[in-house]
């Protein structure tokens, strides 16, 4: 037998061009769905920005006090509450509806396969309800609530879904990278927005337009702005999300459970989680000390208001502030990571939020510059220690649990916090100051970084079967 009976039987002239291509092309269509899902991020800030964290506390504050009897109280549901706790306690009460939302739907779309229907239905009937704040002003504060609770729980739901991506998206040694990138997206796009309704705001009078009707359009705004870029995602994302492989269509057929069924298939979820004791250490540290990033967030405005004697102006510049900041955060803190490891990055970030947040309560009131200063060290470490966050939990998910998992993640993320804005919710209610309430959230970093030191992340990934990244 000769020698030549040994080689394989193709032509080598040929043969490297295929696999070239087939890469290219791999690597073309996950560049794609990349694109999606940063555009995904972009399109929903403007809820988060626009909506959340500038005008709406402070405008649905003001027209609760319209309501409100000579003692300052209104009367929702039968209740009597202060009319400035009325925000903080709309979106506790939605957070916690929205609580049972995710994880059903999260359990659906993994056993069906259609995490892009229902992250993109959802988002438009979250688009819809912000759209309606347009008819929000005199006394309707009933009416805030309620499409503030049907955005908020559409939000969180989308959102939710949209994290179950990232697996798929990215290699482990990739995902910080690919994360960060995706909040820098959301902070640009907020951002831009808030350029333009900074500018419709500040030059209301010459347009003919009070103030809450140039405040009512920026609400809308951002329900337009969510709706026409979820276009992106609808048409580059795949219907599954995740790393578990695609499902025959027969399978697909048979994992779409009627109610009853999906309502128990929830139940042996959260049984099965208790299998990744490691895992739910780290969600629970990150639901602490996430819950107090939120509701620093989402307070902001409504401290700078009425604590800090900031007008609407002051307000959407420091919160515009925060937004290009926050791109630069995102960015620079994910490069930290690459060295030093997403774990000791996050905790580096949340010795930053307690310095931040005392700051903060012994900031003189009427005094821009600091206040605008305060918003720029937000900014610093509030992309990072998100994104850093969501790909160092991605690795600790089961592979094909991604939706089920971040459902339950996403219960302290943007815009979905609860316990925070009730604890700062009460602490005003008590004592009638906002400082004291700000203070309050002292306790959510502090225990949350105490947590998530404890927490062995190289041990956990192990546990749930996952590649360990190089570096943690």
């Amino acid at each position: 037998m000769s020698t030549t009976d040994h080689l394989p039987d193709h032509a080598p002239d040929h043969v490297p061009d295929r696999p070239a291509t087939a890469t290219d092309d791999a690597a073309r269509a996950l560049r794609r769905m990349q694109f999606g899902w940063y555009i995904n991020d972009w399109a929903n800030a403007a809820f988060s920005a626009t909506v959340l964290t500038v005008f709406l506390g402070p405008y649905l504050t003001e027209i609760a006090k319209n309501a409100a009897d000579a003692a300052g109280d209104v009367h929702p549901l039968g209740l009597s509450i202060r009319a400035g706790s009325f925000f903080p306690y709309t979106v506790s009460f939605s957070v916690l509806i929205s609580v049972a939302a995710m994880l059903l739907t999260g359990t659906v779309a993994d056993r069906t396969g259609r995490h892009k229907e229902l992250m993109c239905g959802f988002a438009y009937v979250g688009a819809l309800a912000t759209m309606g704040m347009f008819f929000l002003d005199g006394d309707r504060y009933l009416l805030g609530g309620a499409l503030l609770v049907v955005a908020n729980i559409s939000y969180a739901v989308s959102v939710a879904l949209s994290y179950a991506y990232l697996p798929g998206l990215a290699a482990p040694d990739e995902r910080d990278a690919v994360s960060s990138k995706g909040w820098a997206y959301g902070y640009a796009g907020g951002g831009l927005l808030l350029i333009a309704n900074l500018a419709l705001f500040q030059g209301h009078e010459a347009l003919g337009l009070s103030s809450g009707t140039a405040v009512r359009i920026c609400l809308a705004s951002a329900g337009l702005w969510w709706a026409l870029f979820t276009l992106v995602p609808l048409f580059r994302l795949p219907s599954r999300a995740g790393a578990a492989p695609a499902r025959t269509e027969a399978a697909a057929a048979s994992d779409r459970p009627a109610a009853g069924s999906s309502l128990r298939e929830l139940g042996r979820t959260l049984r099965s989680m208790r299998e990744h004791p490691l895992t739910l250490l780290y969600l629970g540290a990150f639901l602490l000390y996430n819950d107090g990033i939120q509701t620093v967030v989402s307070q902001a405005s409504l401290y700078g208001s009425e604590e800090l004697g900031m007008d609407q102006t002051s307000l959407v510049t420091a919160v515009l502030l925060v937004q290009i900041v926050a791109i630069g955060g995102a960015l620079l803190l994910g490069r930290i990571a690459r060295r030093h490891g997403a774990k000791r990055t996050i905790l580096g970030s949340l010795v930053g939020w307690v310095i931040t947040l005392a700051l903060g309560y012994f900031m003189p009131a009427h005094q821009p510059a600091w206040f605008y200063a305060l918003a720029c060290m937000i900014g610093l470490v509030l992309g990072g220690s998100q994104a850093l966050s969501r790909s160092l939990f991605s690795h600790l998910i089961p592979a094909g649990r991604e939706a089920e998992y971040f459902s339950l993640y996403k219960i302290s993320d943007r815009g979905t916090s609860w316990m925070g804005p009730l604890v700062f919710g009460m602490a005003y209610e008590i004592t009638g100051s906002y400082r004291s309430a700000i203070i309050s959230l002292l306790v959510f970093f502090v225990i949350g970084f105490a947590a998530l030191a404890k927490v062995p992340v190289r041990r956990a990934i192990e546990a749930v079967g996952n590649p360990v990244p190089e570096r943690l």
